[in-house]
């Protein structure tokens, strides 16, 4: 990994191979889904998304609106409705969505399949080592989230952030790294994702704005100031361990 001057440029070199990472567990467990009989789909909308959350704690419309910004409320609602039908989710009087025990079951099914498929695709690496480090930075963004969002008296979901909705991550005891590694590296891409959005809003865009933006200086400011919100959890490794995040996760893609 070449040596990055400032953790702004860090950040922003990492979050594609992050990324990567992420798809390519995801595809691997689809693979492994259809090669076993009687396995369930591997995106069953918001329990795969967030298979970290909901076995913790229940959601609410306003927090699935900050997980998914870039949806409308009637497309939210009409996946809302049908895991209502399903049975995988259930709601209460004051409009809290829990996970059923049918949701969890499947939920825990899916950890299944991404265990088998880490197992398949990562069986070389030092993945406790990276599972580490990517708690260790999980940890300091969580920190940070405390200090910065709650004495404010504002709740995560008022001002909109899909971090603070999805943090701590559920964790099984019997979760082996390669997933403890994989759920906490799709809970630091809504960090990142947190970040960018601040910063398009900081620059006076709205969804469609930045949905519609081409690249060109205004898509590269917002860029940049997405890497330096980004980066500030990295702060907690040293360079060393830095190095070996970026470089371990980039052996795994």
């Amino acid at each position: 990994m070449p040596k990055y001057a400032e953790l702004s440029t860090y950040a922003g070199a990492i979050a594609p191979v992050i990324g990567a990472v992420h798809v390519n567990v995801h595809a691997a467990a689809r693979a492994v889904g259809r090669e076993l009989s009687g396995a369930p789909d591997p995106s069953p909308g918001f329990l795969n998304d967030l298979r970290f959350t909901l076995p913790l704690r229940p959601l609410t419309r306003a927090a699935l609106a900050a997980v998914y910004r870039y949806g409308t409320a009637d497309e939210r609602e009409s996946i809302i409705q049908e895991h209502l039908e399903q049975g995988t989710l259930t709601e209460d009087p004051d409009g809290l969505l829990h996970a059923t025990a049918h949701g969890l079951e499947i939920i825990h099914s899916l950890y299944g399949l991404h265990a088998a498929a880490v197992e398949r695709i990562w069986p070389d690496h030092d993945v406790p080592a990276l599972a580490t480090l990517a708690r260790s930075v999980l940890t300091r963004a969580q920190q940070d989230l405390s200090t910065t969002v709650h004495p404010s008296g504002h709740s995560a979901e008022a001002v909109g952030g899909a971090f603070a909705v999805v943090v701590p991550p559920y964790e099984p005891l019997d979760a082996p790294p390669g997933v403890l590694l994989f759920n906490r590296l799709a809970a630091l891409r809504y960090h990142r994702a947190d970040a960018h959005a601040a910063a398009w809003q900081e620059a006076g865009l709205s969804v469609a704005d930045i949905v519609a933006l081409k690249r060109g200086p205004v898509r590269e400011r917002i860029e940049a100031r997405t890497n330096q919100r980004a980066a500030r959890p990295y702060r907690i490794l040293s360079e060393a361990e830095r190095a070996r995040l970026y470089d371990g996760l980039l052996r795994l893609v």
